[in-house]
């Protein structure tokens, strides 16, 4: 639903974009998942004991039946496949990347859900959905997903 307010009297309105940088805690799980991602360089998911779903990014909650999943991590392979994706055309001072660059959906071998990140180390035109791709983990640690740099085709 949209608001319109064609009275504006008592309105100032400003016509603009705004970059707003935050932090936030990524909690128990989010925090576990960056620390195997920086310390181990592997990446983990959390299956739910109830109906076997496996997520990644892994999250406290099964979206598929609701159940809390608590502890029953599964470390994956990190290879997959690009289920989907798009060829960014505009630098994004937040990514590392510099257009054009692939933002794509990579279905990880083992997962449930689709994990989506960088694919570089091809010519962006070259991407195509099924493409298999792998992970390359960064060199520094970042603390966040950009401990998986890249992912490029296998």
């Amino acid at each position: 639903m949209t608001i319109r307010r064609d009275n504006k009297e008592n309105c100032f309105v400003v016509e603009g974009k705004m970059s707003l940088p935050n932090q936030y805690f990524a909690g128990k799980t989010g925090s576990r998942f960056i620390v195997s991602l920086r310390d181990g360089k592997k990446i983990l998911g959390l299956k739910c004991a109830k109906c076997g779903k496996v997520f990644v990014p892994p999250r406290e909650y099964c979206g598929q039946c609701w159940t809390k999943i608590d502890g029953n991590w599964v470390e994956l392979s990190g290879q997959g496949k690009i289920v989907n994706y798009a060829v960014v055309r505009y630098n994004d001072r937040h990514l590392p990347a510099r257009a054009p660059y692939v933002l794509a959906q990579i279905q990880l071998e083992g997962a449930d859900t689709p994990l989506t990140h960088m694919v570089a180390g091809v010519d962006p035109e070259e991407i195509r959905i099924g493409m298999r791709v792998k992970p390359i983990f960064a060199e520094k640690a970042v603390n966040t997903i950009l401990e998986i740099d890249h992912f490029e085709p296998v």
